[in-house]
């Protein structure tokens, strides 16, 4: 068993809310300095730049899981993470078909940059990407978990896109792993606003869409940094467990 600091929330250049700055050697630089040891690409509704930012990150410690972020028909913020990049391109292609037939607007979206492991550009994503797709989040809950992914609401507390507020409750039916809080709230005040969070395991990831974004705020207890170990340790099996570090969310560069 050891300690695996990670941040299962970080955009790169294909989100057209992020900074031109978040190409794969510069994120994973980052996380290394900031003593990160697993992070997360999770573009919204696109996965194009995951084998980039892997690829950047080989050799380096850094452990890169596959994810994206998912806008649900309910306009509630989602993050799918999946074992394998084999596993996300299934799922992409899912994705791909359930999203609307619309053209991105560059001035008014920004940019959706596809881009090698060194950040050098490949061609510019055409389709709107900050959109819903039509799956509700019974269905992808269902379709994430027979890809064998976890599902896990993202920035729950937050107005826009966040779960509690945009529909004001929490199914017990969904069976989430965990909830993911901003870096605007504690696990404390969460429970106090939104009782029905009492009881989940929390994350917290910073969202990231510039490099001083970066968390690693939430410590895994676990032997490997993989999936099917969060898994568990989101489920405290066998002595994993997870903690959050919320005093000790930003790591000197």
């Amino acid at each position: 068993m050891r300690t695996f600091r990670a941040d299962l929330h970080v955009h790169t250049v294909l989100s057209p809310c992020a900074e031109v700055e978040m190409i794969p050697p510069l994120i994973v630089q980052e996380a290394l300095d900031r003593r990160i040891d697993i992070i997360a690409v999770s573009d919204h509704n696109a996965s194009a730049n995951v084998w980039a930012v892997q690829k950047a990150a080989q050799g380096s410690g850094l452990t890169v899981l596959p994810g994206m972020e998912v806008q649900s028909r309910e306009e509630v913020h989602l993050l799918c993470l999946f074992a394998s990049l084999s596993d996300l391109e299934l799922w992409q292609r899912q994705i791909d078909s359930s999203l609307p037939d619309e053209l991105n607007s560059a001035e008014h979206f920004g940019e959706q940059y596809l881009v090698d492991e060194r950040g050098e550009y490949v061609r510019s994503e055409p389709r709107l990407l900050l959109t819903c797709v039509e799956f509700s989040i019974e269905e992808i809950l269902e379709r994430v978990a027979a890809l064998g992914g976890l599902v896990i609401p993202a920035h729950v507390d937050r107005a826009t896109f966040g779960l509690l507020p945009t529909l004001g409750f929490l199914a017990d039916w969904w069976n989430f792993p965990a909830l993911e809080i901003s870096r605007h709230i504690t696990p404390q005040i969460l429970r106090e606003k939104f009782p029905s969070a009492r009881g989940h395991p929390l994350v917290q990831n910073g969202d990231v869409h510039r490099l001083d974004e970066f968390l690693g705020a939430t410590l895994f207890r676990m032997e490997a940094p993989t999936l099917a170990e969060i898994r568990q340790a989101l489920k405290g099996i066998g002595r994993r467990q997870i903690e959050l570090k919320i005093s000790d969310n930003r790591q000197p560069k």
